[in-house]
């Protein structure tokens, strides 16, 4: 544990703070698990072909575009449940969770009505063939019945982990992820008497794990288990305007952001889909499946960064702040480059264990070399990123985003795709995408202008 000045210049008045790999371990965990659910779905699914493994790669895109919204949410559950909790001000923590937890969930239903209905135009616009956008219509279609239970994990892990607790999220996602595997095992394929459901089995798998937890969250905080209390008479404030505002504030931005970041996916995804095929797109979501071990580790360190930026501000502790991003940036930078190096050495193994088809394989070898060499560029983004949002930052992570990902990574895939590049230069354009962001969030982070962004009151928190 880190102790540390809950008010600058009052070295009596101490309160005692989570170090970065305290924090980070059991987030990286938590993710590390559900990422290896993700590389066995894939594997799953690619048994019953190509298509069924493009398929699902365009479905979790397009579920991804939806949750990024709902994560938005999370993101200003963070920023004001970290900044609460450094100042020591638990009840604003409690009404902000409330707030959040009611704010997220009617986002989720917003979301659902949609995407039920347009599921097939939205699978369409990859370009696949008519038997891949069928699977992922079918797949967005019943994942999206979720999205409520994912809202409800996204908002409960965001506001235990801002309050330093990052072991509940972990056991809940333990037990999550073995739900998962067993309902893929029994929904896909059909054993127990179950019908052989193919990729909805998937779907539904993984639908319904996120439901079991999303339940066992709301539980333990009801009956007083959790590090944030519960009281039922904060409900009357979880919809005050101000707060809802706030949170709002915060996390616009950070919606936007990742409304750009799947539109930029979409774009480029499609200039795959559309220029290269199906082996080209199935081996994309197959090399970020197995690289996404990198990914999580970076999202640890990042959400340990930015809770430890936002308590310290909190406290007043703005040069405490500061250390605690570079020391974020320090841990991220050392494992995504230890794990970029280990996936690149061992990638065609991998790559064959995935998936036995031949081009599919080449496919995804070379992008996992690609991919496996920016992995310090992805640790900035990664960690100083976070750290920004802590801060309530969250408008220049937007900046970097659309600059990297629209101005430069998916302006290179069409200008290559153009010229009638191979597709191992369109894979390629991700380089200048994480070099213009790396460059772009550090020239912010160093500046320090994110320290006197928001004032402990105008977030509402009385240290």
């Amino acid at each position: 544990m880190t102790v540390q000045n809950e008010q600058a210049g009052s070295p009596a008045d101490v309160v005692v703070r989570p170090g970065i790999w305290e924090l980070a371990w059991p987030s990286i965990l938590t993710n590390l698990l559900f990422a290896m659910v993700g590389i066995v779905s894939i594997k799953v699914v690619a048994t019953l072909g190509p298509a069924a493994a493009a398929a699902v790669t365009v479905g979790n895109q397009v579920f991804f575009t939806l949750q990024a919204i709902m994560m938005a949410v999370s993101v200003g559950t963070t920023a004001l449940v970290a900044r609460a909790w450094g100042a020591r001000d638990f009840d604003e923590a409690i009404r902000t969770t409330l707030s959040s937890l009611l704010l997220g969930g009617l986002v989720a239903v917003i979301l659902t009505l949609p995407v039920l209905v347009y599921a097939r135009p939205l699978a369409a616009l990859f370009g696949l063939g008519t038997d891949a956008t069928d699977l992922a219509a079918e797949f967005i279609f019943w994942l999206s019945l979720f999205n409520v239970a994912f809202a409800v994990n996204f908002i409960m892990s965001a506001a235990l982990r801002a309050a330093g607790d990052a072991r509940t999220p972990l056991w809940i996602g333990v037990a999550t992820n073995l739900i998962s595997m067993l309902g893929l095992y029994v929904l896909v394929f059909g054993h127990f008497g179950f019908p052989a459901l193919g990729v909805r089995g998937a779907a539904i798998a993984n639908g319904f794990a996120f439901g079991v937890a999303g339940l066992a969250f709301l539980l333990l905080w009801v009956r007083g288990r959790l590090v944030i209390a519960f009281r039922a008479r904060e409900f009357r404030e979880a919809f005050d305007a101000a707060r809802v505002r706030r949170l709002l504030a915060i996390g616009y931005p950070a919606a936007i952001e990742q409304g750009v970041f799947r539109i930029g996916f979409f774009i480029f995804l499609g200039v795959i889909g559309h220029y290269y095929g199906t082996a080209a797109f199935a081996a994309y979501g197959i090399g970020v499946n197995i690289l996404s071990v990198c990914f999580v580790v970076g999202f640890g360190f990042s959400i340990a960064g930015s809770t430890l930026v936002g308590q310290a501000l909190g406290a007043n502790d703005h040069e405490g702040a500061t250390a605690a991003g570079w020391r974020s940036l320090r841990y991220t930078m050392l494992s995504m480059i230890a794990i970029g190096v280990a996936v690149i050495l061992f990638a065609e193994p991998m790559a064959r264990f995935m998936i036995d088809d031949a081009e599919v394989i080449a496919y995804t070898v070379a992008f996992i070399y690609i991919l496996g060499v920016v992995q310090p560029l992805m640790a900035v983004e990664f960690a100083l990123g976070g750290s920004l949002r802590g801060a309530g930052d969250t408008r220049y992570p937007l900046k970097a985003t659309m600059a990297g990902l629209l101005g430069m990574r998916c302006t290179l895939a069409l200008a290559f795709a153009w010229l009638g590049l191979s597709v191992e230069w369109v894979f390629a354009a991700l380089i200048g995408d994480y070099a213009l962001k790396a460059w772009m969030l550090n020239q912010r982070f160093r500046s320090g202008r994110w320290r006197s962004l928001y004032s402990n009151e105008q977030l509402a928190v009385t240290p």
